[in-house]
């Protein structure tokens, strides 16, 4: 049975002039943009503010040189995420390459593949979806029917991606699909989808909030080249596990809901006296913990260690987190949530209550963390 190990982990101390620089950017390119439209933060695309990234250094910031990376530790990545979600920076263009895609490539791409995109994405010029979902088997990977035929060349692609969030602004996607009818997880093979390619069609879905990040990928036919295939065929079970410890674990999954947690408190400060302040408190302690955790799992990463039960369990715990805030703000102030009017607190608060029940089906849902959880712990 293997138990959890989050170890404690503290940021290196030269990690400090690094998030005043972040936050010395943060503060001009945010001035003057509203606490709602902050409250989206790596949903929001903004292939411009992406590109001011690149050129800071703060985009594969793990990656060597030769890729366009900048070689630097897991911790400063760290912190500049950190910094960027607790600002409600727009990270959503280049958010899936930086994160996942790109260490995938560097893990198991070609090097004509991480040569002809890698340097594109540091640079916030490349931006990358993730085709996981499908229609009628949610998170469970392994029920992957778009099915790809090997044809002179390449694959043949037929089937549908779901929940394929910015897919109608991405370059590309990382898809995984089934190679091999006859078996299940050694079936699964991943690919580089160019997503201009004939035969692709993509469906923006529209959320509670309005906004459509979320797309359906329909593939009719379409090729994908030889030289597009991610690692080996029948590889892609292990190789997108592998992908999701990078999703799974990040500041996102704590800090998604944490602009409304500042509008709060500043709420409660005009209100005046200390009503409120023990709630707030555990609040913030139950942050605190979340981020201890998750520190633990980027050491863990920056050891070239595997943290997939950690990762599993920051991101159940995380997004429960996400979820609770609105509802326990708003038991605590008594403001009523507003989509259009009020002030930057009920706004925020309008926008979170309606986006937060998605926070627990990216990355996977609850109930896969869980069975992943309980394997882990020898349960099941």
């Amino acid at each position: 049975m293997q138990a959890f190990r989050f170890d404690l982990c503290e940021l290196p101390e030269e990690t400090k002039g690094l998030r005043q620089e972040v936050r010395d950017f943060l503060a001009v390119e945010l001035k003057d943009i509203p606490a709602v439209t902050r409250a989206q933060t790596w949903m929001g695309f903004d292939a411009e503010f992406s590109r001011k990234l690149g050129a800071r250094g703060w985009i594969g910031m793990r990656w060597p040189k030769k890729y366009g990376g900048h070689e630097r530790s897991a911790f400063d990545r760290y912190v500049v995420l950190e910094e960027m979600l607790a600002a409600g920076a727009p990270v959503g263009a280049h958010w899936i390459g930086d994160r996942q895609s790109g260490p995938l490539l560097l893990n198991f791409g070609t090097e004509e593949q991480r040569q002809l995109i890698l340097p594109k994405v540091a640079r916030g010029e490349c931006f990358f979806c993730i085709g996981m979902s499908e229609p009628d088997s949610g998170s469970d990977l392994a029920a992957t029917r778009t099915k790809a035929e090997k044809v002179d060349g390449g694959y043949k692609v037929n089937g549908t991606k779901l929940w394929t969030s910015n897919a109608h602004k991405a370059h590309y996607m990382i898809a995984l699909f089934r190679t091999d009818p006859e078996k299940k997880h050694d079936g699964l093979t991943q690919f580089i989808v160019d997503l201009k390619t004939p035969g692709i069609t993509i469906r923006p879905i529209r959320d509670l909030a309005g906004n459509a990040h979320f797309n359906e990928v329909v593939f009719e036919d379409a090729f994908v080249p030889d030289g597009m295939l991610v690692g080996s065929e029948g590889s892609g079970w292990a190789q997108v596990t592998a992908e999701l410890a990078f999703e799974r674990s990040g500041p996102e999954r704590y800090l998604s809901s944490f602009l409304l947690l500042q509008e709060a408190i500043r709420e409660l400060q005009t209100k005046g006296g200390v009503d409120g302040a023990r709630e707030i408190g555990r609040m913030v302690a139950h942050l605190s913990t979340l981020r201890q955790m998750s520190l633990s799992v980027a050491g863990m990463l920056d050891r070239g260690e595997n943290p997939a039960l950690e990762a599993s369990v920051v991101k159940d715990l995380g997004t429960g987190f996400e979820q609770d805030l609105p509802v326990k703000v708003h038991e605590l102030l008594g403001i009523e949530p507003t989509l259009r009017g009020g002030n930057d607190y009920s706004q925020v608060l309008g926008y979170l209550t309606q986006t937060a029940p998605s926070f627990s089906l990216r990355g996977g849902t609850r109930e896969i963390l869980r069975g992943i959880i309980a394997r882990g712990l020898g349960l099941r």
